[in-house]
């Protein structure tokens, strides 16, 4: 009992945490597209390829504003109407942020391996909404919350790119030698962590079900 509390406890202060970051992030996203915050150096790259910038820009800032909500599972509960209008808001923006994402990862620094890194990301973002919008128009609710999950990791791919970026500075890494690095380890291990907590979801389901099921079973077998 205690061990499930906590875990709860646990959950709960991962998600608002994870809600927080994301809002700051996706402000932050809209503030660099207004030319209010950002490296100079960035803001002239992205100058390069303007409609796919501002593309990928607005569209990943309105993921971040809008997603994290979509996991508070009293508000989908409460008001379901509003789950679905951000999750027309989140898919819509998914596809736009996601093309201009792929174009970018053409001309990304670092090298083959950032473009690679980051191109990837922009093909399984997309790929994973999809998925998500096909498994929900079908009715299949339980798969459509796995592909959104799975989305929504490498959305916030965002937020943990500049936590590793800091942290590199922080060690002195020059940013060439870096970055590369940070185009993979930015999203990645949110997968891994994403399918590792669905699988455990899963098995606790299992168990639960299990449980609950075993005095029928009981009853039945001695009748």
């Amino acid at each position: 009992m205690e061990t499930t509390q906590e875990n709860r406890w646990l959950g709960k202060t991962g998600l608002v945490l994870m809600i927080i970051s994301s809002l700051a992030i996706g402000l932050y996203a809209f503030g660099f597209q207004a030319r209010m915050v950002g490296a100079p150096e960035f803001h002239m790259k992205f100058d390069a390829s303007p409609l796919a910038a501002a593309m990928h820009v607005i569209g990943g800032g309105t993921v971040l504003l809008v997603g994290g909500f979509q996991f508070v599972g009293a508000l989908r509960r409460s008001y379901p109407q509003l789950h679905r209008w951000f999750g027309r808001i989140y898919l819509s923006f998914v596809f736009i942020g996601g093309i201009g994402g792929l174009v970018l990862a053409t001309t990304a620094d670092g090298g083959l391996v950032a473009k690679v890194g980051f191109g990837m990301l922009a093909v399984l973002w997309l790929f994973s909404g999809w998925q998500a919008l096909a498994a929900i128009r079908r009715g299949d609710v339980q798969t459509h919350k796995a592909w959104m999950a799975r989305n929504y990791a490498m959305a916030f791919g965002a937020v943990t790119l500049r936590i590793y970026l800091g942290m590199f500075t922080a060690l002195q890494i020059p940013f060439e030698e870096g970055y590369p690095v940070v185009a993979w380890l930015s999203w990645v291990p949110n997968l891994i962590l994403v399918e590792w907590w669905m699988a455990l979801s899963s098995q606790t389901r299992a168990a639960r079900k299990s449980i609950t099921a075993t005095p029928i079973d009981t009853v039945s077998s001695a009748v």
